[in-house]
């Protein structure tokens, strides 16, 4: 599609410690029933330290990444639809200021088994940054997360693969050995920039959108690495990688954190694919029969990435004529256990954990809130 049919079409769409302080609403029903529920079911998993704290995996029992995870989806529920415990969230966010390491990090509290360092600290950057009593960890954490990126200071030129992209985190990086790097670190990274207050134009924007360059196709969507082929989970078709869901709702939310307009060309058109392929029960773009999993594997990460996509570009139907908003609360309310939480039956993207999935769900039914 051309550009400007793609914009024109963009234009035209626009407890203890958990326990609540007062109870949800008794008449709530439809999609606000279902955030509820699942609101509820994290604050009651929240741990005696402040934490929360996988007992699926072991890398996310430490608790960095899941704790910053699961506490920036809860920030995010209207106070109509669920009001926690304020010591439940100061808790919460004491336990995270407490693993900030002296570098800005977290996520690397045991060195032996670093838990997604720069994730976990996109993700507490967005999570502390407002914080009356932690918020003066952020400056620390923004200027690590800007370290971590691949540029010219560590090395990296615009021609390398890698540049302007950021990968796991821990120790930086230099060439030849990049590391893992990919697209979802990428846009975490570029969200919690610009929940720091990084604005259009920043020099770690203009340097991502080499990165994200990389990793559009020509038909609008996005692939997940220009740099670890294997990650690209849907594949290639013919001599590029595929574009596939979540990348490409990854792709758009990079483009629109670091200040691009939802009109812009590039944002337009991944609005367009997403459109376009949008479905509620699995990962659009992978080829049928393909039998690899990852389109149920991450659908969690799908519904909450594409239902943040379509807020923030405005759009009201994907697929066309059909009410996504409606689609998305019914999907997660099939799924949604007696108890309020959620599990997929497959472990590829850690979505058999039920912190992962529940708070997942919460992200997508915040963002699908008209």
């Amino acid at each position: 599609m051309a550009a400007q049919e793609a914009r024109a079409l963009v234009v035209a769409l626009a407890l203890g410690c958990g326990a609540a302080t007062a109870p949800p609403p008794a008449a709530a029903g439809g999609a606000d029933a279902s955030l509820s529920a699942a609101t509820a079911w994290l604050w009651s998993r929240q741990a005696a330290d402040g934490g929360w704290h996988s007992e699926t995996y072991g890398l996310l029992r430490s608790g960095q990444s899941l704790t910053a995870f699961v506490l920036d989806a809860l920030r995010q529920v209207p106070a109509e639809v669920y009001r926690p415990a304020e010591r439940a969230r100061a808790r919460a966010e004491a336990f995270l200021a407490g693993r900030v390491d002296a570098d800005g990090a977290l996520g690397r509290a045991d060195p032996s088994l670093e838990d997604y360092p720069n994730y976990a600290t996109a993700l507490g950057l967005r999570c502390l940054g407002g914080s009356a009593v932690h918020g003066g960890l952020a400056p620390r954490m923004e200027a690590c997360l800007r370290r971590q990126q691949f540029w010219e200071k560590l090395g990296w030129v615009p021609a390398d693969a890698p540049y302007g992209g950021w990968g796991m985190g821990g120790p930086t990086r230099v060439p030849p050995e990049p590391g893992h790097v990919d697209l979802s670190m990428t846009r975490h990274v570029l969200e919690g920039l610009a929940a720091a207050g990084a604005r259009p134009g920043d020099p770690a924007f203009r340097r991502a959108a080499a990165f994200l360059h990389r990793c559009r196709n020509p038909d609008g969507g996005f692939s997940f690495s220009p740099v670890v082929e294997d990650a690209n989970k849907a594949g290639r078709d013919g001599d590029r990688f595929r574009s596939y869901g979540t990348a490409t709702a990854d792709g758009l939310l990079s483009l629109l954190a670091s200040g691009v307009a939802p009109s812009d060309p590039a944002a337009a058109a991944a609005t367009v694919w997403l459109i376009r392929h949008h479905r509620s029960d699995r990962v659009p773009g992978f080829p049928e029969g393909s039998g690899s999993g990852w389109d149920l594997g991450m659908v969690h990460y799908y519904r909450a990435a594409a239902a943040r996509a379509f807020r923030a570009a405005g759009v009201e139907e994907a697929p066309r004529g059909a009410d996504w908003r409606a689609d998305l609360a019914r999907a997660i309310a099939a799924d949604l256990r007696p108890d309020g939480s959620l599990a997929n039956p497959s472990f590829l993207m850690k979505e058999d954990d039920p912190l992962v999935a529940t708070a997942f769900a919460v992200q997508a039914l915040v963002a699908a809130r008209r």
